[in-house]
């Protein structure tokens, strides 16, 4: 069976990567792909390895129907190049981390995640972690419209 990997990137993985990825687990398991999509968060920084999402992050998710209580924040590794398909960064400055770091013939997997948004003219999700309330419901909505766009782009790399 082909399997397709997607990694999300942000800061510190504990607001907007960790979202996506909650997000986008949602939606491949609700259009039964579980099996053949694979979806994970790292940050960019080593901030908060090991710690759950920010509990705004995950309180306003919930609201939502998403459940991101079992993530954990981790950095982006070495092995992370080669193993993932797709790796989205949220905003233009993890992008040129990412860049970067990442080995010349991996550089094509790495996106900005609002590329794949339809309904958002927008090119960066914010850092809502400084911010009230409307922040996370903004990256909410932002991360709603990228994940339908990352799973139709999935979609059509395993032919389904």
């Amino acid at each position: 069976m082909q399997r397709y990997a997607i990694l999300m990137v942000c800061t510190g993985n504990i607001c907007r990567s960790p979202t996506a990825d909650g997000v986008m687990r949602h939606l491949v398991e609700a259009a039964g792909l579980a099996g053949e999509i694979e979806v994970d968060s790292v940050g960019t920084h080593d901030y908060h390895v090991g710690e759950a999402p920010d509990r705004r992050a995950q309180s306003h998710a919930q609201r939502r129907g998403y459940d991101l209580s079992s993530l954990r924040a981790r950095e982006v590794c070495a092995d992370d190049y080669r193993h993932f398909d797709l790796i989205l960064a949220m905003d233009e400055g993890q992008y040129s981390i990412l860049q970067r770091r990442c080995p010349a013939e991996h550089r094509h997997k790495v996106r900005l995640f609002l590329e794949f948004a339809t309904r958002h003219g927008e090119r960066e999700v914010p850092d809502p972690y400084y911010g009230g309330p409307e922040g996370f419901e903004h990256v909410l909505d932002l991360v709603e419209d990228g994940c339908a766009g990352v799973l139709q782009h999935a979609r059509e790399q395993l032919k389904r």
